[in-house]
C-alpha cells in the first residue's frame, strides 16, 4: 500500500482527523489565555502592579458611537453605551484608572501593549487579534512600550456624570 492509499483508510482517517480536532483545541485554549493574566500571578486588588499616577500621554481617544441607554427599552437612567478608538502612540500612557462603575470590553486591533493590573503580579501583553474584559474588579494602567502605533476598540456603559473620555 502506498503512503496516498494509506490515508484512504478509515482508520488513517480517523487518526488524522482527530490530531486535527486536538490541534484545533489546543489552538483554541492557547488563544483563549492569551491577554490573561497567568492563573499562579492572579493577586487580591492592590497586591498587583502599582499605580502610576502619570497623565495620559500619547494618547487620542475618539468616540465614534453612543446612545443613551434611557431611551432604549432596557431603560437604564444616565448611561450611555459606547465606542471609542485609542490610538496610543510608542511610549504612550494610559493612565491608571478603575472600571468600578463602568464595565468595558477592548479590542486590540494593531500593536502590541502592556497592562499593569492591579490584581496581576506580571505586567500582561495584548495583541492585535486579542479582546480582554475590564469589570468592576478592574483597576489598571497601560503602556505602548514597543516602537508601533498601538489601536485599540474600546466599547463600555458610561456614566454621563464622569469624565467624557475617562480612560
Amino acid at each position: 500500500m502506498t503512503a496516498s492509499n494509506a490515508f484512504r483508510t478509515p482508520i488513517w482517517r480517523s487518526l488524522a482527523f482527530s490530531a486535527l480536532l486536538a490541534g484545533a483545541a489546543l489552538a483554541v485554549t492557547s488563544q483563549a489565555q492569551a491577554g490573561q493574566c497567568p492563573a499562579d500571578k492572579r493577586v487580591m486588588d492592590g497586591k498587583g502592579q502599582p499605580m502610576n499616577a502619570a497623565a495620559a500621554t500619547g494618547v487620542t481617544d475618539t468616540v465614534i458611537a453612543s446612545t443613551h441607554l434611557s431611551q432604549e427599552p432596557i431603560g437604564v437612567n444616565d448611561r450611555r453605551f459606547r465606542l471609542r478608538r485609542l490610538v496610543v502612540q510608542p511610549g504612550g500612557v494610559v493612565p491608571w484608572h478603575s472600571h468600578g462603575d463602568r464595565p468595558a470590553i477592548i479590542y486590540i486591533i494593531e500593536g502590541e501593549i502592556i497592562e499593569y493590573s492591579s490584581t496581576c503580579a506580571v505586567p500582561i501583553v495584548h495583541k492585535a487579534g486579542e479582546a480582554t474584559t475590564e469589570t468592576h474588579t478592574t483597576s489598571h494602567w497601560w503602556k505602548n512600550t514597543g516602537s508601533k502605533t498601538v489601536v485599540l476598540l474600546s466599547a463600555d456603559l458610561y456614566h454621563e456624570g464622569a469624565d467624557a473620555h475617562m480612560m
